[in-house]
């Protein structure tokens, strides 16, 4: 268990908190692409602070402050010009950097101007996902991770925010044993009360989706870029790919599972966007459909509007998963709890935040910044599906909250084109 002042440590993300600089040092996404095609300023808290992303009318993105600080007015409800966002109520404009460079109402040679600046922070896009950073300069190169620069894959993204610290969620992901509990018993008993309990129950037999039978084996590595997970279920062995090659957790707050990523970005110390980015390895020789936008997807949560569980979305993985963070509390209090062996995983992962925060602390720069443009191209990950990703995708493609948009017959002629029936579920952590 951690002491109170060591949970407040590493879960209070603010500006000025140690966790919170230590995640200042990296990239995060805070929206996908498509999220601006109907509107073109969209409202962001990342790390506690309430910004404004927008496109202008010459397709540059811009993060600023979501104050203008004039009058203190809303800038979501600004105006996307060809350099710069305008404030609606007198009609000062702001650069992407968070400068004013203009006032309509002040005579043409004040310096007024270029006095007045709000925050602003560098945006980038990459495979549909528009990136934020907002640590010290100099700005570090946004990584490439090989999802996002395969050629022949279909791709989407899904988020939403959970009521929850980003920990909890991300903790999860070092805890191999709750899958076939969570999405297994538990699976069946949701599938029980909608009547459906054989097709569960027969799936999980079956060993499909990675097997979510008992785990006979699990361990865990530190690697270059986070940790390594492994696992042996039942009927497994230490050859299958789950075992000799594993999946990543990529430092400080990314799961890889198969070909898809899960971020966990902090909102604030008790808010998470969580993102789902997929990659669909298409089959040898296959035409790939060229994605002029990368399909976006809201993905619901598990409570009804009074905040009760809704038991109709708890036949997923995702919606299985937020229910355990959420029931948690908004900031899990882990001088409770008392963790076994099979929590080795979640030890681990606390020790590298400590040592990056430690890290930080002493002036360093943590795991993961990229600064060599070279190594940058494409940043090849293990996962189990390493020597036959689309022989990899026949076996775990997913049935999540969302589908791929206008891309979903495409999809369905893929999983069609699979010997047997395939049953799609949520990724297995």
């Amino acid at each position: 268990m951690l002491s109170v002042q060591e949970n407040e440590r590493l879960t209070q993300v603010g500006p000025g908190t140690p966790m919170g600089e230590l995640l200042r040092r990296y990239w995060h996404p805070i929206a996908a692409s498509a999220e601006l095609d109907d509107n073109p300023v969209k409202e962001v808290k990342l790390l506690g602070e309430s910004l404004v992303l927008y496109r202008d009318r010459s397709g540059q993105l811009g993060l600023i402050g979501d104050r203008c600080p004039h009058r203190g007015v809303s800038m979501l409800f600004g105006i996307p010009e060809v350099e710069g966002l305008r404030c609606p109520y007198h009609g000062w404009m702001f650069d992407q950097t968070g400068q004013c460079i203009e006032m309509p109402a002040e005579p043409a040679d004040s310096t007024f101007p270029c006095r007045v600046k709000m925050e602003g922070y560098p945006v980038q896009e990459l495979t549909g996902l528009i990136f934020a950073y907002l640590g010290p300069a100099p700005v570090p190169l946004l990584p490439r991770w090989d999802l996002f620069v395969w050629d022949n894959v279909l791709r989407d993204t899904g988020s939403v925010v959970i009521p929850c610290n980003w920990l909890q969620i991300m903790e999860n992901s070092l805890d191999p044993v709750h899958v076939e509990w969570l999405h297994g018993r538990f699976s069946d008993y949701v599938l029980e009360r909608q009547g459906r309990s054989d097709l569960q129950r027969q799936f999980y037999r079956a060993g499909k989706v990675g097997g979510n039978g008992a785990h006979r084996k699990i361990g865990f590595d530190a690697f270059e870029y986070g940790i390594i997970k492994r696992r042996v279920v039942e009927g497994g062995s230490e050859q299958a790919p789950e075992w000799r090659i594993g999946h990543p957790i990529l430092f400080p707050n990314i799961l890889r599972v198969g070909s898809n990523f899960q971020y966990r970005v902090p909102v604030d110390d008790k808010q998470t966007l969580h993102i789902w980015f997929t990659a669909y390895p298409q089959p040898p020789e296959t035409e790939v459909p060229k994605q002029d936008t990368i399909p976006y997807y809201e993905v619901p949560l598990p409570f009804d509007e009074r905040g009760r569980v809704d038991w109709s979305k708890l036949d997923n993985n995702s919606g299985q998963d937020i229910v355990a963070w959420v029931t948690q509390g908004a900031i899990n209090n882990r001088s409770r709890e008392r963790l076994g062996d099979s929590d080795q995983g979640i030890i681990m992962y606390r020790r590298m935040l400590q040592q990056q925060l430690a890290i930080v602390e002493s002036g360093g720069e943590p795991m993961n910044v990229f600064r060599d443009a070279e190594h940058n191209k494409r940043i090849d990950l293990p996962w189990e599906g390493n020597e036959d990703p689309w022989g990899f995708a026949r076996k775990s493609l997913m049935r999540r909250t969302g589908q791929a948009g206008k891309y979903a017959p495409v999809l369905r002629e893929m999983v069609a084109k699979f010997e047997g029936e395939l049953v799609l579920e949520g990724p297995v952590h």
